[in-house]
C-alpha cells in the first residue's frame, strides 16, 4: 500500500454560512487525506482485499468527522474518491463497487439487509 502525494498532515477548513433552517449559522467542514490503495491499482483485487482498503479510509474519515463535530460541525464534506482512491481500470474498480438494486425493488437495506444480496456499504 502506498499513500498517494499528499501531505502527511491534512488541515480541516470550516466555513461558516448562513443558515435556511433553525440555526442562523451553521459550520460545515471540508475534509481530504491521503487514500490508503494497493502500489498498484491497475491490478485487480478480491472483494475482501478492496473492502480491507476501504474500512481503513472509513477509519480515517470517521475520526476527522468526530473530530470535527466535537469542535462544532454542523457538515462534514469529503472527496468523492476518499474510499477507495482513483486510478482504476473497469474491471479494477469492480470489487470496491457495490450493485445497487433496481427502485422499483422497493428495498430498505436497515429493515431487510438481505433482501438484495450481501452488501457492504448500502446497510
Amino acid at each position: 500500500m502506498i499513500m498517494l502525494y499528499f501531505p502527511k498532515y491534512v488541515t480541516i477548513f470550516a466555513l461558516f454560512v448562513p443558515s435556511v433552517g433553525a440555526l442562523d449559522t451553521f459550520i460545515a467542514v471540508v475534509y481530504e487525506h491521503a487514500v490508503i490503495l494497493r502500489n498498484r491499482t491497475e491490478t485487480p483485487v478480491p472483494k475482501e482485499e478492496a473492502l480491507l482498503l476501504m474500512n481503513k479510509n472509513i477509519d480515517v474519515l470517521e475520526k476527522a468527522v468526530k473530530l470535527a463535530a466535537r469542535q462544532g460541525a454542523h457538515i462534514n464534506v469529503t472527496s468523492e474518491d476518499g474510499i477507495y482512491g482513483w486510478v482504476f481500470t473497469r474491471e479494477t474498480i469492480d470489487p470496491y463497487l457495490e450493485n445497487i438494486p433496481d427502485p422499483d425493488m422497493n428495498w430498505i437495506p436497515c429493515r431487510d439487509p438481505q433482501r438484495a444480496g450481501r452488501t457492504h456499504y448500502l446497510q
